[in-house]
């Protein structure tokens, strides 16, 4: 149910007709460009994101051992907040 033959030839009729034949050449080399660059630029936006994929795997092994520090200083910070509150219940 695509695009066949016969309609291909019908759209590359109107489109000579529009245009003209002499700058058949130049828009088909444009349009190739663009789709040469379409393309680059696709692969350059997945090998940055397979970089930042790669960065932050490395960087959440660091942040479990920080947040493993961080849980203990807050346990020890809680324990040092508790003890006042016991003293004032005692006066």
């Amino acid at each position: 149910m695509g695009i066949g033959f016969p309609e291909l030839m019908i759209i590359l009729v109107i489109i000579m007709i529009i245009f003209g034949a002499g700058k058949l050449p130049e828009i088909g080399s444009a349009f190739g460009n663009s789709i040469k660059n379409f393309k680059k630029s696709m692969k350059d936006a997945e090998e940055i994101q397979e970089a930042t994929n790669l960065e932050d795997s490395g960087d959440s092994n660091s942040s479990q051992t920080d947040d493993l520090n961080d849980s203990e200083t807050s346990e020890g910070e809680a324990n040092k907040d508790a003890a006042p509150s016991q003293e004032t219940k005692e006066n």
